[in-house]
Parts: structure tokens; C-alpha cells; sequence
């Protein structure tokens, strides 16, 4: 049996990009708007389970997305150009937010918001599961795909501690702090989109369009 080599190069990009985009540090006072109702139990479990639910999504996509692609005749060009539009997407909502403060009028009474929107499409969103999708393809053999899983499985685990203690870093951080880094991250988001998108033109202008 080949001994199975993992990518850290992919591990590191895909680690990076799937939290930037996820943004567990901006995320935390829409968690605990959303969670307001609850005590601290019921909390930590809406954390576990809305993490769970976005990694079985995003993983989903991640191990079968090539296979959807392959089916749909999309190229990865393609697939670069719109995972990167839907980046800049996310990136002006992070820079401009438009404020979730409605969406704390759901309680845990009304619907089960570890489900939605928490684990989707809050952290399991389109820009999310396009960059899994992405690198997934991107994956040479067994171990960049499992460079790919263990980098989602790391970020996913970022996210459910960000709202496991989301009260000690909303503390912590203040207001002011949760919006200049939300602000950062909506930075980075704009970069890597814009890279997506340069890309994927640099091999149209090469090899021309599939």
C-alpha cells in the first residue's frame, strides 16, 4: 500500500480561506443575538450542533462536488470565477454590514437556529461550500484530499470554540474590536476573490476556454 503524503501547501490555503470566509470573530454577536433565549447548556449545544451541520454541508460538498461538476460540464475556471464573484460578495458584506440585528427575533421556540441560519447558510454559506468545492479539485490524490477534510475539520473546530465561548470574547473584544476585525477579514475575503478571478483568467488567456 503507497504511503499516503499530505499537501501542506493545500492544508495552510484551504485552512485560511474557508475561516476567513466563515469569520467565526465576526459571527459571534449574530450568535449570541440569536442566542439571547437561551442559558448557558442550551448554548454550548446550539454551538456543537450548528458546527456539525455546516461541516456535514460543507464536507458533502467537498468529497462529492467534483463528481457534480464533472456531471454539470464545469470547468474549474468557472468554478474559480464564481467562487471568487461570490467572495467579493461576502467581502462587501463584511465591510458593510447590513445588519443581522433582525434576525434576533428568532427564538429557540420558533425554529431550531442551530440548524438555520447558524449552520447554514451562516457558516455553511455559498462562498463557503464554492471553496471547498475548489480545492477538493485542486486535489492531486488521497492526501490532498485529506489535506483538504483536515483543514475544514480544523476551521470547523475554530468555529464551534469562537461560539462555545462567544460571551468571554464579546467581553473581550468590545464592540469596537468584533468590527475592526470583521472589517480585516472582509479585506482579505476581497483579496483572495480578486486572486480567484485572476487566475482563472491568466489560464483562459493561456490555454484558452474549455
Amino acid at each position: 500500500m503507497p504511503a499516503i503524503s499530505l499537501d501542506p501547501t493545500l492544508f495552510a490555503t484551504t485552512f485560511v480561506t474557508v475561516l476567513v470566509i466563515m469569520d467565526p470573530i465576526g459571527n459571534i454577536p449574530i450568535f449570541l443575538a440569536l442566542t439571547k433565549g437561551q442559558d448557558a447548556a442550551e448554548r454550548r449545544h446550539s454551538a456543537l450542533l450548528a458546527s456539525s451541520v455546516a461541516g456535514v454541508v460543507i464536507l458533502s460538498f467537498a468529497l462529492g462536488g467534483q463528481q457534480v461538476l464533472h456531471l454539470l460540464g464545469i470547468s474549474l475556471e468557472s468554478l474559480q470565477v464564481a467562487g471568487g464573484l461570490l467572495l467579493l460578495v461576502i467581502a462587501l458584506e463584511l465591510l458593510h454590514p447590513s445588519g443581522a440585528g433582525g434576525s434576533s427575533t428568532l427564538t429557540a421556540g420558533d425554529t431550531n437556529i442551530a440548524l438555520v441560519p447558524l449552520g447554514t447558510p451562516l457558516l455553511a454559506g455559498p462562498g463557503a461550500i464554492a471553496t471547498t468545492m475548489l480545492y477538493s479539485r485542486q486535489a492531486d490524490d488521497l492526501g490532498g484530499t485529506i489535506s483538504v477534510v483536515l483543514a475544514i475539520v480544523a476551521v470547523l473546530s475554530v468555529v464551534f470554540v469562537s461560539m462555545r465561548y462567544a460571551s468571554v470574547f464579546a467581553k473581550v473584544l468590545r464592540a469596537n474590536g468584533i468590527e475592526l476585525l470583521s472589517r480585516v477579514m472582509g479585506l482579505l475575503v476581497a483579496a483572495i476573490g480578486v486572486q480567484l478571478v485572476a487566475r482563472a483568467i491568466e489560464s483562459w488567456v493561456t490555454n484558452g476556454v474549455a
